[in-house]
């Protein structure tokens, strides 16, 4: 900072300082230019009609302004315009001296303060980034609620330390994501730990009968079947999150009906109705993360539903203006959604009911894995609550689809 304020202070002292030199030397110049002409008036006006007298009798007053070495043995001329001639030039000669005298001294004072005035200045112009730098230095992950708050102007230094503080918000609620992320996966990876555990030791103790062993297997199988869903899950949430190595076209469309075929024995099991209406919608991403992405919203519009209720897939371009983006909706029957919860659903390991711990049941990681594959494909995830008919609408827009057949 000191490097900048020296900097700043050179190129404002160097401007102030050479604005007064330039300054100083017109005035010199327009001085010199028309001081001959002012005193040969003046003189003219002054010296009496008739000869001019001997110099040992010029009054006292402009004896002394005309040097000794100049006048003293000279002859006098009694022409009365060569005595004006020279009593202005010396008069000028030594008026020019004293104005020179006076202006150096004058810019070297002023060079002075100019120099003080333009580190004063770079001080007060660098404050705020000297603010900026100490809280930069001061943060860390327990004290990421500080901001700078810059008590300044409207003006770019303004405008720097507010977008460091809307940073500092980014980051604030990205750190606490990771922090709650990190407490939940723990949580939801201890938790069939502890099952297993608890089976082993309650459920093998003693000398059980083979029909209870079995059955201990059964449920240590099943915890197993869990765990390895939950990091599946948790490793296609990271990967995810890194965007895509490589784009080719993927028909969202034949995606949506291989899911539907996929999930028809479940959703009968549950008495669930699937049905997709799909326009032709290719776009560029990665097959495996964008056939996840409809799995897992036609999967929880299935197993979050009620005996009779529907689950409804519509793909297509829209009409009216935005026509040309391409949309995914998955819309379903079931528990009625309050509206505030809508968007905290998109959140890892958030339920809308608690956990039961009952065989099939997801981690909660099924939403938040759409959002981060939308993301990668740049495409944006809403939702809404059906209201009085229960159920959850989600829609994912892919900007700049291409149709089936369409050049790349």
């Amino acid at each position: 900072m000191s490097s900048e304020r020296s900097r700043l202070t050179a190129l404002y002292g160097g401007l102030l300082v050479l604005a007064g030199a330039l300054l100083t030397g017109l005035v010199y110049l327009l001085v010199q230019q028309g001081l001959y002409t002012s005193i040969s008036t003046a003189v003219t006006t002054a010296v009496p009609r008739g000869p001019v007298p001997p110099w040992n009798t010029v009054p006292t007053v402009m004896a002394s302004a005309v040097p000794a070495q100049r006048v003293k043995g000279a002859p006098v001329d009694t022409d009365k315009g060569l005595a004006v001639t020279q009593i202005s030039d010396l008069a000028g000669e030594a008026a020019l001296n004293r104005l020179l005298t006076v202006s150096v001294i004058v810019l070297t004072v002023y060079a002075v303060l100019s120099i003080a005035l333009a580190w004063w200045m770079a001080g007060r112009v660098l404050r705020p980034v000297s603010v900026i730098a100490g809280t930069a230095r001061r943060l860390s992950a327990a004290n990421l609620h500080e901001r700078i708050a810059l008590d300044a102007p409207p003006g770019e230094l303004k405008h720097l330390a507010d977008t460091f503080d809307e940073m500092l918000d980014r980051i604030e609620r990205l750190v606490g994501a990771q922090q709650r992320f990190a407490a939940n996966a723990a949580h939801e990876l201890r938790t069939p730990l502890a099952v297993q555990r608890a089976a082993a030791e309650i459920g093998l103790a003693g000398e059980p009968d083979p029909e209870r062993v079995a059955k201990i297997r059964t449920k240590l199988i099943s915890v197993a079947d869990d765990s390895e869903h939950l990091i599946e899950g948790l490793l296609l949430l990271a990967a995810s999150e890194q965007g895509l190595e490589r784009r080719e076209p993927v028909a969202v469309d034949v995606l949506a009906h291989a899911v539907a075929d996929g999930l028809g024995e479940e959703a009968a099991a549950r008495d669930v109705t699937v049905s997709v209406r799909a326009d032709p919608l290719t776009v560029e991403g990665d097959g495996v993360l964008l056939d996840r992405l409809v799995h897992n919203l036609v999967a929880n519009a299935v197993r979050y539903n009620v005996p009779g209720g529907r689950v409804d897939v519509v793909i297509g371009g829209g009409g009216g203006e935005g026509a040309g983006d391409g949309s995914l909706e998955v819309a379903n029957t079931g528990p009625e959604v309050p509206p505030d919860t809508v968007p905290h659903l998109f959140e890892p390991f958030r339920r809308l009911q608690e956990r039961t711990h009952a065989r099939g049941e997801g981690a909660g990681l099924g939403l938040s894995i759409v959002a981060a594959i939308a993301r990668a494909h740049d495409a944006e995830v809403t939702a809404e609550a059906n209201g009085a008919g229960g159920g959850l609408t989600v829609r994912v827009r892919f900007a700049g689809r291409r149709g089936r057949g369409q050049s790349r």
